[in-house]
């Protein structure tokens, strides 16, 4: 009977524990609450309370993750893009954010999302997608510090995804496709125009040296016809009247001999028929020597 007795005062007593203490945890502090109206704060440990008339209400301090849904938001150019962002943030003022506002951080998403969509909203496409850095400093900038309204400050603000829409995307692959073509026929030209150049170049250059070649030869053949000239007139030179006499001599015999019967000269130049004969003669044996 009375270990029954114990056990109940025990239990009496647990209850009584239960209802009349609280502990808060680390890094959190307590809100006091007497009839529904905020007394005081309370910190971390055991703390005590009146049981059905007053409560505790527990309130983290700790850094807290929060990401919000991807919502749409309309650019400068009037390209609909998804955006989905990330944020850190903790309670700065336990007492403003309990009571300050029927839901703070409800409040702080959608503060966020009206700065964001007014940031892109002053950029093109192209700018808002090659400039999250940019937006994310920005949005740290104009968002501030929320203590003051909801006891909160952001600490960090990450924009994850800028994606444009389905229709958007389509189009920006179609642009993107015809730059490439387009980059592709402009270096094919390039290439067919440099390998135009090179060709000609090579044919100029053959054309050249042909002309060349053939002004060598030809001052070669001359030099050499002017070297024959000089031989046969430097053996005219030495050769006597004698010597013409005989071949104007021969020089008639041969006609003579010939199918002609009339030979028509000059009286007075008979003895230059046979200076024509040499000359002939010896040219031809030039000619048959070279």
């Amino acid at each position: 009977m009375a270990f029954g007795i114990i056990g109940v005062i025990i239990v009496i007593l647990v209850v009584i524990g239960l209802l009349c203490f609280k502990i808060v945890p680390q890094n959190c502090v307590g809100l006091l609450e007497t009839l529904g109206k905020y007394s005081t704060t309370r910190q971390t440990g055991l703390n005590f309370r009146l049981p059905l008339i007053q409560r505790i209400r527990v309130v983290s301090l700790a850094l807290q993750p929060l990401k919000l849904a991807g919502y749409s938001v309309i650019t400068k150019d009037n390209a609909d893009i998804g955006a989905t962002v990330t944020l850190n943030f903790h309670v700065t003022d336990p007492v403003k954010y309990c009571y300050g506002n029927t839901n703070s951080i409800e409040s702080m998403q959608q503060l966020v999302r009206g700065h964001l969509r007014d940031i892109i909203g002053r950029m093109e496409l192209n700018q808002a997608l090659g400039s999250t850095s940019k937006i994310n400093q920005d949005l740290a900038e104009a968002i501030g510090d929320l203590t003051n309204t909801y006891g909160i400050n952001v600490d960090r603000i990450n924009i994850d995804e800028l994606k444009p829409s389905a229709a958007i995307q389509a189009s920006m692959d179609t642009q993107l496709k015809a730059d490439r073509e387009r980059v592709a026929a402009i270096s094919q030209a390039q290439g067919e125009a440099k390998s135009i150049e090179l060709r000609a170049q090579a044919n100029n250059e053959a054309l050249v040296a042909t002309a060349k070649a053939n002004a060598e030869a030809t001052k070669t053949k001359a030099d050499a016809e002017s070297y024959r000239i000089d031989r046969v007139q430097a053996a005219l030179k030495n050769a006597d009247q004698n010597y013409f006499n005989n071949q104007s001599i021969n020089a008639f015999e041969t006609l003579a001999k010939s199918q002609a019967n009339l030979v028509v000269t000059d009286g007075t130049k008979l003895d230059q028929t046979g200076q024509s004969a040499v000359l002939a003669k010896l040219l031809g044996q030039e000619q048959h020597t070279n």
